[in-house]
């Protein structure tokens, strides 16, 4: 054989080989799968979940083996998360790798958490704008408790964001023998935005902050002045509990899966109940189940929509009106449901209802938003009732949203109507409102 024919059967050889290792690759990408629990258990009439998609007490250490060799779709992987990135960085390496495959193998649980998605991320994408972070940390819920409000770790971290008691108190998060604001999917969102605010501030990267969710600002910073002062996850990584080393690149993958669902083949579900919703304020006792009776209302849905409720009792008070999230009803239940919670001549609760008409009409009306419309009318002895409505703040609210909340009002006539000198509120203070 000639040297020139030996060159060639060399070169010939090279490529099979390199065609092996990229089967091979693929070949161990498409086995790789790891027994990651998400089904549920009661226990002494809770809802105790083993959800979080990253828990300690699987074999998650050997994620970043099961993708030993980079084939040529690694690097579509990369381009992907490439195009997702926007605030916080979502680097590709082999930790993100092996989460990405174990979620790709668990088309039905992401396929359903597709489906709540559209209730619930409206809700924390409000929360993030409002206190102007990146809406990317809204995944984090499908790691944390896989959008489900009910949800409690084996560590006592409840509601959709998994707050511990302590740190949810410090973030204004009401839990008494009525509530358990952590399950409140609004204000446990601005409770979590709140966190993230600080936790930047202090460490100034987005991907420690994540971090910081997991196992706290303190945690990360000693982290990163023991991995020699660089505030860089993947630096910092090996410094981190062995959980937070895992939740970071689980973080990464899960923004993938959730957008990049269609190519690999999954669906999403029904989420299970209505996801377009409207909001009722209820200044007085009353249980889920009276409104579920007067609305013709289906009573598990209610249950669903408002999760905070313990003993399935709405605490409100004149003084401090609780709210209730209904589904979209007929015009035909208004009167019901305003006879049920109007209660006595010397009781008037403010109550806002949004008629589905109305919302189908409306461009700005969209899966778990909370739309407020008048109440419905009524004669009313007292000249000044007929003018003007009270206005409970809420968390999160400022003078200009709750200004484009009713027709025809501004910030600087909220502040005549009510005294202010400045554009300072706080949750539960009542303020008045000109009824146009």
């Amino acid at each position: 054989m000639t040297v020139l024919g030996r060159v060639k059967e060399f070169n010939i050889m090279k490529i099979l080989i390199f065609i092996v290792l990229i089967l091979l690759g693929t070949v161990a990408q498409a086995g790789a799968s790891l027994a990651v629990p998400f089904t549920a258990r009661g226990e002494s009439g809770k809802v105790v979940l083993n959800s979080k998609i990253f828990s300690s007490d699987t074999a998650l250490v050997s994620a970043s083996s099961l993708h030993p060799v980079l084939s040529f779709q690694d690097h579509i992987y990369k381009r992907r998360l490439d195009s997702l990135e926007k605030s916080v960085p979502l680097n590709y390496n082999e930790h993100v790798q092996g989460y990405i495959n174990i979620y790709l193998n668990r088309k039905e649980q992401i396929g359903k958490m597709l489906g709540l998605s559209k209730y619930y991320f409206p809700i924390f994408e409000k929360a993030l704008l409002e206190a102007g972070l990146p809406d990317e940390l809204k995944f984090l819920t499908v790691i944390e408790s896989t959008l489900n409000p009910q949800a409690v770790s084996r560590s006592g971290a409840v509601g959709p964001w998994q707050f511990m008691y302590t740190t949810a108190k410090g973030y204004g998060l009401v839990m008494d023998s009525y509530v358990d604001e952590r399950k409140d999917p609004v204000k446990a969102s601005y409770a979590a935005a709140h966190y993230f605010v600080d936790a930047y501030k202090r460490i100034g990267d987005w991907l420690l902050t994540i971090a910081a969710f997991n196992c706290g600002t303190g945690a990360v910073i000693r982290a990163i002045e023991r991995s020699g002062g660089i505030p860089d996850f993947w630096k910092v990584r090996s410094f981190l509990p062995r959980e937070t080393q895992n939740y970071v690149p689980a973080f990464i993958a899960t923004v993938y899966a959730m957008n990049y669902y269609k190519n690999h083949g999954i669906e999403p579900k029904p989420a299970g109940f209505n996801i377009f919703t409207d909001v009722i304020q209820v200044n007085k006792n009353l249980s889920i189940n009276s409104v579920a009776k007067a609305a013709n209302l289906d009573l598990n849905e209610l249950l669903v929509l408002n999760p905070s409720y313990k003993k399935q009792i709405i605490n409100g008070s004149i003084q401090i009106p609780k709210s209730l999230v209904i589904p979209g009803v007929e015009n035909s239940f208004y009167a019901s449901l305003y006879n049920l919670l109007n209660g006595t001549e010397n009781e008037k609760p403010e109550i806002f209802f949004a008629s589905p008409k109305l919302a189908e009409k409306s461009a700005s009306v969209f899966p778990g938003k909370i739309s407020r419309v008048s109440e419905p009318s009524r004669p009313s002895s007292k000249p000044e009732e007929s003018g003007y409505k009270r206005y409970i703040v809420k968390v999160g609210d400022t003078l200009s949203g709750i200004a484009e909340k009713f027709s025809g009002m501004t910030v600087s006539k909220i502040k005549a109507l009510n005294g202010l000198t400045k554009s300072v509120i706080k949750p539960g203070m009542t303020l008045i409102i000109n009824r146009l």
